[in-house]
């Protein structure tokens, strides 16, 4: 009974480092008419900003991930937590400079980086495969709860403090979450060991490689919504930025509730990836609507971005378990740093990249696009290499 309990509360630490990193990971697309005015930048120039916590994160993950396999989840958590915190305090303090709160921003999310390293490893090692879905799917719900914190949150700090307090507070999160996961985690025990890295690489197979490349393209979608939702309610749609701010949270908050219910479907399914495909193609429908309501000024638009909120996450969590468990504990923390570092790659190239053709083509084009990449995932993922859970 103590070993159940226990399993939840490194269930719960792993879902608060995530959620809290995640706040600034993912959330400060919520600034980006804040970052526009105070500094002065286009809507692709401020999307590149926003999203240098991607690039420190997507240059960390495998190291962090190399380290998480040989040292363990609890002291590389703490650490990477603690040195976000640092950095994002560093960068409330120059947020004027736009170059030196880049750099920041790029080390905070390196530091970060070590969450998305080790907290899928921690849950991998206290659960056994027939729970794992659901408490996969549980902790993949942190990044929609801290998108959700950050919707409702930033752009009221910022408006509030400017963007100093906005991510002060984002600093203080981590800050939070490094002392909780340094005090109460503690690593799985594992049969064989932490010898080294040895043994053979799931990588002499190509499921691994097809399963990060479908990954990665169902990131395009999924950045898409975040990133450019608040932009297309405020500015485009002409909605208040409270209302925003709530409708959006509302809808993150969904997908948190979406991961959780297919996190159990796939364990009582018995597989992973046929329910990533079914739901890749449901994403490809409904940011497909987002492009044909923006294209004839129908509200549809508005409607399938809140519910592409809760949609487009779905997969996360069922593509991290399927990882993890193809690779084995030894090569966990080193699979899914790469599992990590593609779609953290992806994401870092969607901003600007939809952002440009945003501004020089429209949302109905960028969408569109989006929705293609969500097709190519559902064609890449490798259902039927799939082996049945034990």
């Amino acid at each position: 009974m103590m070993e159940d309990s226990r399993r939840w509360l490194m269930l719960g630490l792993g879902m608060l480092a995530q959620a809290a990193s995640c706040v600034f990971l993912y959330g400060l697309p919520y600034l980006l008419p804040q970052v526009q005015r105070d500094l002065g930048l286009s809507l692709s120039r401020a999307s590149v900003l926003i999203t240098m916590p991607i690039v420190g994160l997507l240059l960390a993950l495998v190291a962090w991930g190399a380290a998480a396999d040989r040292y363990g989840e609890r002291v590389v958590m703490a650490l990477g937590l603690t040195l976000a915190g640092v950095f994002l305090f560093a960068a409330s303090v120059v947020v004027d400079d736009v170059r030196a709160l880049a750099a920041v921003l790029l080390l905070a999310g390196a530091g970060a980086a070590s969450v998305s390293a080790a907290s899928g490893r921690l849950v991998l090692g206290w659960f056994a495969p027939r729970d794992r879905g659901l408490a996969m799917g549980a902790r993949q719900t942190a990044q929609p709860l801290g998108t959700a914190v950050a919707a409702a949150l930033l752009p009221a700090l910022a408006l509030l403090g400017g963007l100093s307090l906005a991510v002060g507070a984002c600093a203080l999160l981590c800050a939070a979450s490094a002392l909780a996961v340094g005090v109460l985690a503690r690593d799985p025990a594992r049969p064989e060991g932490r010898q080294g890295t040895a043994g053979r690489s799931p990588y002499h197979e190509p499921f691994l490689w097809r399963l990060h490349l479908a990954s990665a393209c169902l990131v395009v979608p999924q950045f898409a919504v975040t990133a450019f939702s608040f932009e297309f309610l405020t500015q485009v749609r002409h909605w208040p930025t409270s209302t925003a701010a709530t409708v959006l949270a509302v809808g993150n908050l969904a997908g948190a509730v979406v991961r959780l219910v297919v996190g159990y479907w796939s364990d009582r399914v018995g597989r992973r990836l046929a329910p990533m495909r079914t739901l890749a193609v449901a994403i490809a429908f409904v940011v497909g609507l987002v492009a044909l309501g923006a294209a004839s000024g129908s509200p549809v638009a508005s409607l399938a971005l809140v519910v592409g909120c809760a949609v487009t996450v779905a997969t996360n969590g069922l593509a991290f378990t399927a990882v993890a468990e193809r690779a084995g504990s030894r090569w966990a923390g080193r699979a899914l740093g790469i599992q990590n570092t593609g779609q953290n790659l992806v994401a870092v190239a969607t901003a600007p990249g939809l952002g440009s053709l945003i501004e020089h083509v429209g949302y109905a084009v960028a969408f569109s696009t989006a929705a293609g990449f969500s097709v190519a995932g559902a064609v890449s993922t490798p259902v039927r290499q799939e082996r049945a859970l034990a």
